[in-house]
């Protein structure tokens, strides 16, 4: 597979994710505009993200860290988590087990 063959779906404003799903995990790719805030959260799947373009301030467990092209983060489950996008477009591949079913409700493609 190759990423440009992969459709891409509106989740939020500012944000288009593409999947790769299997049996017990799945690989999302995120295209996300700047500025763009996600929420601290939790969640019981354990996730690794690896930023693969742009700039994002993370707040790991009350921890901000300034990520960028190359960085890979690794969230246990329950760990909470939330990400500020910085001045650019940014691009993030997070691997979740097990899969994150809540993604997989059919959503408005773009």
């Amino acid at each position: 597979m190759n990423w440009d063959t992969i459709p891409a779906e509106r989740v939020a404003e500012g944000i288009d994710r593409q999947m790769v799903v299997g049996e017990k995990l799945m690989i999302c790719r995120l295209t996300i505009q700047p500025r763009v805030v996600t929420a601290v959260h939790t969640h019981e799947h354990e996730q690794v993200t690896m930023v693969e373009r742009g700039r994002v301030l993370y707040i790991v467990d009350g921890v901000e860290r300034v990520c960028a092209a190359g960085d890979v983060l690794h969230f246990p489950p329950h760990l909470p988590h939330g990400a500020t996008m910085l001045d650019e477009v940014v691009v993030l591949v997070d691997v979740f087990t097990p899969r994150r079913e809540d993604f997989l409700a059919p959503k408005q493609s773009v």
